[in-house]
């Protein structure tokens, strides 16, 4: 929902879309879950991840802390599980081992949760406190919800086993040419935002910040571009990559993005249980910041900086604001962005000339999240909210800022000021990245 809209709204037209963004998101969750059999829901698939049975309980545990207790004022329903669901105590190596519900047991209790949060949605006034204006506790755990969906798609993708999840191919690339890179003026733009209903914590508030003139691609790096670095022998050549990133490439002998393999005629890739022929025209995917910072040494270019990225998702050098998506205000539809899970794939570089940023930059919703050169951080005048373990203990040098969303992010879960983070290394995860590079005197 805009700003605009949520202020105009009535309470019953709040509750009605706080209700509709929960049903969607328990739908995905019981198709990720319903996809396998018991068996494949406890096992651990990597010890990168939590078995599917724990992330089940682990959602409806959050559900109940926030809205059935804390906003609703309910008996808790189990609090002796408060501590297995606890995402702080337990490593995901760890969980298997924890005394966790059953499947059946897990979709019980996720059930029961629901139907007591529901009738906290109906009954809670909308306004008065923090947590309900505007719905937003029901928004965090809606956000929440679907972002461990979207790891439970990178279980899936980790998975050995028959294909058991299928989606329509995304659209192909539009006819034309696309320019390589676009130059982004350099100036203030607004970053952030202080009034976006759902934003969370780390997201605010929203400040001035300026940026020299940069030249960023137009789509993000293709599959058959990544490749022409690999072919060209890069992964072995120590000049294309940092300190730390030689370090952890010789360390762990990785040779190709995750999941790729060199075969006589060419790279291949396992996508979801299908062994196929790399799409050259796809943005590259599941590879780790690293991957992507020698990539764009290679290519004589950097990665953009977290502020730079987001002036190209946001700024219109027309109206001189930033928007809350690269096409304007609206929410994404069918025809901005490949998200939702929709399709099981990023679409060709061009796919969604709908979703073009006023500057031209495209793709920068959806498809891949594109991992930024900036440390996670807290914008001036941050303040944790409504718990420090959202964000603010993962601020510092340790991890970097992805933008974007992913193919597997739902549109509840991201907007033009959303702002993801992980571990360097990290390659399970749907990222990808594309380049920048400094403009020349008199260059924007």
């Amino acid at each position: 929902m805009t700003t605009t809209e949520s202020k105009d709204l009535g309470a019953e037209e709040l509750r009605a879309r706080a209700a509709e963004a929960l049903t969607r998101a328990r739908a995905r969750s019981d198709a990720l879950t319903d996809a396998v059999d018991d068996e494949d829901l406890i096992r651990q698939h990597s010890k990168l991840m939590s078995p599917l049975v724990w992330d089940l309980a682990h959602i409806g545990s959050q559900e109940e802390l926030w809205l059935v207790r804390d906003v609703g004022g309910r008996e808790p329903l189990r609090p002796d599980i408060d501590d297995i669901y606890d995402a702080f105590q337990h490593a995901r190596a760890d969980r298997p081992a924890l005394p966790l519900l059953s499947p059946a047991e897990a979709r019980s209790y996720v059930r029961e949760v629901r139907e007591k949060a529901f009738d906290v949605l109906e009954r809670v006034p909308l306004g008065g406190r923090r947590l309900t204006e505007q719905a937003f506790a029901f928004g965090m755990v809606t956000q929440h919800e679907q972002q461990h969906d979207e790891t439970m798609l990178a279980t899936h993708q980790l998975r050995q086993g028959d294909p058991v999840l299928h989606a329509p191919e995304p659209p192909p690339a539009r006819p034309g040419t696309l320019p390589a890179e676009v130059l982004v003026p350099g100036g203030a733009f607004t970053m952030g935002t202080s009034a976006e209903p759902w934003a969370l914590d780390n997201e605010r508030p929203a400040h001035e910040i300026a940026v020299d003139a940069y030249w960023m691609d137009t789509t993000p790096v293709t599959s058959g571009a990544y490749a022409g670095f690999l072919d060209s022998g890069g992964y072995d050549d120590e000049r294309w990559w940092s300190p730390a990133g030689w370090a952890y490439r010789t360390g762990s002998g990785i040779t190709a993005p995750r999941f790729w393999k060199r075969e006589q005629d060419g790279w291949w890739r396992t996508r979801f249980g299908v062994y196929e022929r790399i799409t050259a025209a796809e943005p590259v995917v599941h590879v780790s910041f690293f991957e992507a910072e020698a990539y764009a040494a290679w290519a004589g270019r950097r990665l953009p900086t977290e502020a730079e990225w987001e002036k190209a998702a946001r700024f219109d050098p027309a109206s001189g604001r930033s928007r809350r998506f690269p096409w304007g205000d609206e929410e994404p539809g069918a025809e901005h962005a490949n998200l939702g899970q929709r399709h099981l794939r990023p679409a060709p570089a061009g796919a969604y000339p709908a979703g073009a940023s006023p500057t031209g930059v495209h793709q920068l919703i959806g498809d891949v999240w594109e991992w930024t050169s900036t440390d996670l951080h807290g914008y001036p005048g941050f303040a944790a909210f409504p718990y420090q373990e959202y964000s603010e203990v993962f601020f510092g040098p340790e991890y970097k800022v992805l933008r974007g969303g992913s193919f597997g992010t739902d549109a509840a879960a991201i907007r033009g000021t959303f702002r993801n983070w992980d571990y360097p290394i990290r390659r399970q995860i749907f990222a990808g990245f594309r380049t920048a590079r400094d403009a020349g005197p008199g260059e924007g």
